[in-house]
């Protein structure tokens, strides 16, 4: 009967006139808001896990996507009224598409009118509507960018639009106010775009609905309580073999246990986990000799060390660190296999395999064994072992042979993959463990050629823009240069294709009259044709996301910040013939200067904020602490000293974030090629090489600094580059 509601239902919401008039954004607000909604997960602090989704049946039936609902949690819904009701029922889920079908109580509610996605096109005009990071209701206008577009082999609806926390789960709405998807992703390369799933594919799950009830929904997940002991908080789920934990604990430092429910350990004996953190700030790791409660040790990473310590206590000054050392075993990001030792007066731990400490300690003994986590670490673990010796024992070396020629064989002639298995299966177990190291040494290969990759790809896209900024300044083609900046970071970019487009641009304004007339019809001209006619605006939301710096996606998206779009309007203005249009490289904001001659009056336009006029001293006020502006700061900006910015720019966005230190390296390199005696960059490339272990290279850094030290600089600094250069040398 369930099944025939929803399938009567569909056939209900999917009819729509295809002459609909197009709506405001405000119109489709307006009308939509009462059917969006908020999905709350019930957690130990009351309700979190924020969420979005909307109604779809009068009878009570919200969607949004699986991601929203998690498993095992308490879901209630809150209306746009603020009228919370709990959810009685999962109806229906798709883990492949993230969607979910949420039952409530309440009946006549308002049903949102559901398109047909297929119909979905490039360059449509778009509404997103959702609850962005808990801020309540709120809607945002863009763009189609791409449809249908693969993600992990699903087609999904990509959106010049930012989905952020809150909005998963809310609908994208053409401007007629009907459902094209539900927002789902947001993208990990860029801030301003954003995944949707297509509304088809919530049609086929009202079509077929698999309905839990919310008393066994709660029981999903939940770990045999006959096999672990979850501790201060914290939710711990088993899921295909994988034991999570998601949330903080309730102790000191989010600390929260899951101790194995087995009989007190003597020593010797050993514990072994392989765990895998969502974030290397965090920490997670073992447990062992706990007395229940707050006493115990911990192995775990941390910030990407191994650490040790013995908890003797619920707060922090009854802790004491033992080790915390940093080791190359430890492979950030991935899953790693911890494993302890406990003898009467040592302790010995490993990480995958290789012995990476040795600690004299016995003040604690007997005791469970476990799992622990810290912080807001989402932790994953699965292999829990204990016993007396739990080390992997080596592949006798006849064997080792034997299975390597059969791997060998296999490699020369794929083909014969049966024969292969046959000759594996002989000793299974061993043969996967050879078979593994190989696909993991393999592996390393194959990263290292890419990283090689990478650095061939921007060693020639570094000599290209050295080559064009070496030419005089009148023959600098400075919008190619800024899409080999751009090219820099996505080998993807085809500069051809986005300089054809821009020429496009110039011969549409060439047949502008204004054009012809002087610099200040023509800056006129420029304006509308820019920020009214093709709706180029500064940045939205993320100002400092890279895309904002990248002329394709300035191009591509109309958004950018105020270097990017200068650099636009200048050229424009160049191709065109309009004299005495530049750009102006003023503290905190880029803007372009204008005069109608060369003795004119300069004006200022701000064209972050679509082509604003700006007076000087309007500028000067807010920019510059002294309420005034250099003359030479109002000197045109030299080509090179625009990419120069722009690239700095692009690295003050990656200097912020500790984790990207490798991705700061190859915009150090590309600063010190365009400028080669920037000692300040020097210094902070070879402190990151020297992080990186690149200590030769660090060194060569440190080298050029003390060749090239003033002859009247402090000795102090002096001596303390030279002890630097002995340290790394």
């Amino acid at each position: 009967m369930r099944a025939w509601t929803c399938l009567s239902f569909l056939a209900l919401v999917t009819v729509c006139p295809a002459d609909e008039p197009v709506k405001s954004v405000a119109e489709v607000a307006e009308e939509t808001k009462p059917s969006v909604v908020k999905v709350l997960q019930a957690g130990r602090e009351g309700l979190d896990g924020l969420g979005a989704g909307f109604v779809v049946s009068e009878e009570g039936l919200i969607a949004t996507n699986l991601h929203v609902i998690g498993e095992a949690r308490r879901l209630e819904v809150e209306m746009a009224n603020g009228d919370k009701h709990e959810v009685v029922e999962v109806t229906a889920t798709d883990a492949e598409r993230d969607l979910a079908l949420l039952r409530i109580a309440e009946k006549g509610l308002k049903p949102l009118p559901l398109a047909d996605s297929e119909t979905v096109r490039q360059g449509q005009p778009i509404v997103a509507m959702g609850n962005p990071e808990g801020l309540g209701f709120s809607v945002v206008e863009g763009v189609v960018s791409a449809y249908p577009d693969l993600i992990n082999e699903v087609p999904m609806i990509r959106l010049a639009v930012p989905i952020e926390k809150g909005n998963s789960g809310g609908p994208l709405l053409d401007r007629q106010g009907r459902v094209l998807g539900l927002l789902t992703l947001k993208s990990a390369r860029t801030e301003n775009l954003g995944f949707a799933m297509p509304v088809n594919a919530l049609k086929r799950l009202l079509e077929k609905p698999n309905p839990v009830p919310m008393s066994r929904w709660l029981t999903i997940g939940v770990l045999n309580p006959r096999l672990w002991q979850p501790l201060l908080g914290s939710r711990w789920t088993q899921h295909a073999g994988v034991i999570q934990a998601s949330t903080p604990g309730t102790g000191f430092g989010g600390r929260s246990l899951c101790l194995w429910a087995a009989p007190v350990q003597e020593s010797p004996f050993e514990v072994m986990v392989n765990v895998k953190l969502d974030d290397e700030s965090g920490a997670a790791g073992l447990v062992f000799c706990s007395d229940g409660e707050d006493v115990h040790y911990g192995f775990y990473p941390s910030a990407g060390k191994l650490r040790l310590t013995r908890f003797e206590g619920a707060d922090v000054y009854s802790w004491t660190i033992l080790a915390d050392v940093p080791t190359e075993a430890y492979h950030s990001g991935d899953w790693n296999q911890l494993r302890v030792r406990v003898e009467s007066e040592e302790i010995i731990c490993w990480v995958n395999g290789q012995q990476v400490l040795v600690q004299r300690d016995d003040a604690l003994r007997g005791g469970q064994v476990g799992l622990c986590k810290f912080r807001n670490t989402v932790a994953q673990f699965r292999g829990f072992r204990v016993g007396t010796d739990l080390s992997e024992k080596p592949v006798p070396e006849t064997v080792a042979a034997s299975i390597g020629k059969t791997l060998k064989d296999f490699q020369a002639e794929p083909k014969e993959r049966q024969k292969a298995l046959n000759q594996l299966l002989e000793k299974p177990g061993e043969s996967r463990r050879v078979l593994v190291n190989q696909r993991r040494e393999l592996e390393k290969q194959v990263a290292a050629l890419k990283e090689l990759e990478h650095d061939l790809h921007r060693a020639s896209v570094t000599r290209d823009l050295v080559a064009e900024l070496a030419k005089p300044e009148d023959q600098i083609d400075l919008m190619r240069a800024t899409l080999l900046l751009a090219r820099h970071d996505n080998p993807e970019v085809d500069i051809k294709q986005y300089l054809q487009g821009f020429e496009r641009m110039v011969d549409e304004l060439k047949k502008a009259p204004e054009i012809t007339q002087g610099t200040v019809p023509a800056v006129k001209r420029i304006n509308r044709y820019l920020f009214e006619e093709n709706g180029f605006h500064g940045s939205r939301h993320d100002y400092s996301s890279k895309s904002n710096s990248y002329m394709n996606e300035l191009l591509d998206d109309r958004e950018g910040l105020p270097i990017t779009l200068s650099v636009l309007y200048i050229e424009l203005a160049a191709r065109l013939g309009v004299k005495q249009v530049y750009g102006l490289g003023l503290p905190g904001k880029f803007m372009v200067g204008y005069r109608e001659g060369p003795e004119g009056e300069l004006q200022l336009l701000d064209v972050f904020e679509r082509g604003k006029k700006v007076s000087l001293e309007q500028a000067a006020l807010e920019l510059s602490d002294i309420g005034s502006f250099p003359e030479e700061m109002l000197e045109p900006a030299s080509k090179r000293s625009i990419i120069l910015r722009m690239l700095n720019n692009l690295l003050g966005t990656t200097l912020d974030d500790v984790a990207a230190v490798k991705e700061t390296l190859p915009y150090l390199d590309l600063v010190i090629a365009l400028d080669p005696d920037s000692a300040v960059q020097r210094i902070t490339r070879a402190r990151m090489k020297e992080r990186l272990g690149f200590r030769s290279e660090a060194a060569a850094d440190v080298r050029w600094l003390t060749d090239h030290f003033p002859e009247d600089g402090p000795n102090q600094v002096r001596n303390q580059l030279l002890d630097w250069l002995d340290e790394l040398e």
